[in-house]
């Protein structure tokens, strides 16, 4: 791979996920870390990502430090997936449950699919809050925090703190990363703490995630694949991804 073509992969990958580490793009491009080191410097000069600590944002996205992308984007990215495992979720939770959603936007999608029957939601989405507010037998409790504008969610030490109050049967989230080793990881920092503390609260951990997030190791560690009882993903995930996730006592449903 030629020095420019391997400066146009790299911006191309973290543009892409957000952030990147040194130690992911070395194996990517098949280069020394140091290697890797030098080339975010000079794209960093040239203004097309920013350095962190251990590798690279997007200067495409930003908010509070963090890379997040806009929520409009991420609506229509693998929109069509989302929805059939959006759907696939919602056919989980049962009258009476209490449920916890992010402010991913397959969470967004479960909530428009979610029929109109006795549930406590505790999120921290604003689109999710708005999505069920017609929803009359659907209890809403948001967490409330710091708003976050691209992603129109709370985060921060209030609506961490608030999750510490409640408890919930099953929590659905979806994540920036799924790595079978190095667990489940997110762009942003403030987003990771709040999945951090659902998965805390909640007896059971579904996983919503799409094909394309397998492999990827975000910025920030959200949690172990351990803590994940079930992942909900869609059929472009390979068989031997599949077996992976079931040795680990993973169920996964393909949709």
């Amino acid at each position: 791979m030629l020095v420019a073509e391997r400066y146009e992969k790299i911006v191309e990958w973290v543009d892409a996920q957000g952030s990147m580490r040194v130690t992911e793009l070395s194996e990517r491009c098949g280069v020394t870390e140091e290697t890797i080191r030098r080339d975010l410097d000079k794209l960093e000069q040239a203004g097309r990502l920013r350095r962190s600590h251990g590798g690279a944002v997007s200067v495409k996205y930003k908010e509070e430090g963090q890379s997040e992308i806009p929520y409009p984007e991420r609506a229509v990215t693998h929109a069509e997936e989302k929805r059939r495992i959006a759907n696939e979720a919602v056919k989980m939770v049962e009258p009476g449950d209490r449920i916890a959603l992010d402010a991913s936007t397959t969470a967004w999608y479960m909530a428009a699919g979610l029929p109109n029957i006795p549930l406590t939601v505790l999120t921290n989405s604003i689109k999710v809050a708005a999505e069920l507010s017609n929803k009359e037998q659907i209890r809403v409790i948001a967490t409330g925090g710091q708003l976050a504008s691209k992603s129109l969610s709370f985060v921060g030490p209030l609506a961490e703190r608030s999750l510490d109050a409640y408890h919930v049967d099953k929590v659905f989230l979806s994540c920036k990363g799924v790595h079978l080793t190095k667990g489940i990881s997110e762009s942003n920092e403030l987003q990771a703490l709040v999945k951090q503390k659902m998965i805390s609260i909640a007896d059971e951990v579904i996983l919503l995630a799409d094909s394309s997030k397998f492999g990827v190791q975000a910025f920030t560690r959200v949690a172990e694949l351990s803590s994940v009882a079930k992942v909900i993903t869609d059929l472009g995930l390979a068989e031997e991804q599949v077996s992976a996730l079931n040795e680990q006592s993973i169920a996964c449903v393909r949709v």
